[in-house]
């Protein structure tokens, strides 16, 4: 479940994570001469539950209460991602900030670490930071999965963040303090992400200009006192924002869901899988042993990314842009797949593979290496297919590696794909 920032910013006051001052939330523009005491420049920040609000309109600063009314009447009833704005938060702007950074405690779904990364670049999208500078984010896992950051990682962090920063030098415990209360707090709340950003240095101090924050639903039966602190009655199921990909499936008509957060900064030491799997039942296994298979013979250093399900009967083009989402995603290394046709056609399987191949390979596009396996309906004429398609256009086809039948379990198709992946990287 998600939190709107003013949410998610009462529960960092009363962890005692520094945040502006908040005079409250408007439906209407005239419910701000309602509030009291307040002392401007205001920010105004439109409710909802999607990134990019800034960009899209949805954040602004007022100057004073007409300039207020007039931002507060732009940013209500504006779309933002599909989200319309119900509401409008009201609080301090924050003045005299000597630097931004960023903050964010998540859990690395690989080894189920408590994973807290930071970055002295704060105020942009972490994951372009990531891409384009690397150098300027530290990841730090925690595998104990300790209620309390250690003193040691602490300091890490917080060191890492000063010494890119203007005066972070002399804000080291500060920064340390933030870092260390965000890790228990994530830990406190059974959260899913615990995130600031930007977090600014100030004259008197760091103070979470934004705050984001998901708990994770399975743990809210342990939550009632946070729930009774938001003012929920219940759990509030919220659509939470579909990512890039989510989106492009969902148009294209079949399932998917990202494992990992949008941005997640990928590492280097690790092999990231992307799924292409027959069912829904077989999309959850097919996590399950990439995971499984990564954690017994690869030091627990493969990545599973995604679900996916093309449910029955899907065409060949809804297949091709299955695979082709994947080779899209830049986070994907290796793709997994399997058809064990019951419903679905195995001929449909891979002539849609097939045409994602010479299509990319025509194009330039970027490609990744197929390893799987395929068996049941159809299974004759997708032979054939195959054999033929691999004379006509062997180059496309040169890093599609698919057994045909029950020659191997999927496990053993897994270990290949997995095992030449790390040959390729020089891993062992």
């Amino acid at each position: 479940m998600r939190l709107y920032e003013n949410e998610a910013k009462r529960i960092f006051a009363q962890e005692g994570i520094p945040v502006p001052r908040q005079w409250g939330a408007l439906r209407r523009p005239d419910e701000l001469d309602e509030l009291k005491d307040v002392a401007y420049p205001v920010m105004l920040k439109s409710l909802v539950l999607t990134g990019g609000r800034g960009k899209a309109g949805g954040i602004r600063k007022a100057g004073d209460r007409a300039e207020a009314r007039r931002a507060a009447a732009e940013i209500l009833g504006r779309s933002i991602r599909g989200h319309r704005v119900e509401s409008v938060m009201v609080e301090e702007a924050v003045r005299e900030a000597e630097g931004a950074c960023y903050v964010g405690v998540t859990m690395n779904p690989a080894d189920f670490n408590v994973t807290v990364i930071v970055s002295p670049a704060g105020g942009v999208d972490i994951e372009e930071t990531a891409r384009e500078s690397p150098e300027k984010v530290l990841r730090v896992e925690v595998p104990g999965n300790d209620a309390v950051l250690p003193e040691t990682e602490a300091r890490k962090l917080a060191a890492f963040l000063a010494a890119g920063m203007s005066g972070g030098e002399a804000r080291l415990d500060a920064l340390r303090d933030v870092v260390a209360r965000l890790y228990g707090l994530f830990q406190k709340y059974d959260c899913k992400l615990a995130e600031v950003n930007p977090l600014l240095l100030t004259p008197t101090g760091p103070v979470a200009a934004d705050a984001k924050v998901v708990l994770d639903d399975n743990g809210l039966y342990r939550q009632a006192g946070l729930l009774k602190l938001l003012g929920l009655d219940e759990m509030r199921h919220d659509a939470s924002e579909p990512t890039r990909n989510e989106v492009r499936a969902r148009q294209a008509g079949f399932r998917y869901v990202d494992l990992l957060p949008e941005g997640h900064v990928k590492s280097s030491d690790r092999l990231y899988v992307g799924l292409v799997p027959g069912g829904a039942g077989y999309g959850i296994f097919s996590i399950d042993e990439v995971a499984n298979v990564g954690d017994r013979f690869f030091g627990g250093r493969v990545v599973p990314v995604n679900f996916m399900d093309s449910g029955g009967g899907p065409t060949v083009k809804m297949v091709s842009e299955m695979f082709d989402l994947l080779m899209d995603y830049e986070l994907v290394d290796l793709i997994i797949t399997s058809r064990f046709g019951g419903i679905s056609s195995c001929d449909i399987f891979i002539r849609g593979l097939v045409e994602s191949l010479r299509k990319r390979r025509a194009a330039g596009l970027r490609m990744v290496p197929v390893f799987g396996r395929m068996v049941g309906t159809d299974l004759p004429s997708a032979r054939d297919f195959l054999e033929r398609a691999r004379r006509e256009t062997p180059e496309p086809l040169a890093d599609m590696h698919i057994t045909v039948g029950n020659q191997k379990i999927m496990a053993e198709v897994i270990r290949d794909g997995i095992d030449l992946a790390f040959k390729r990287r020089g891993w062992k």
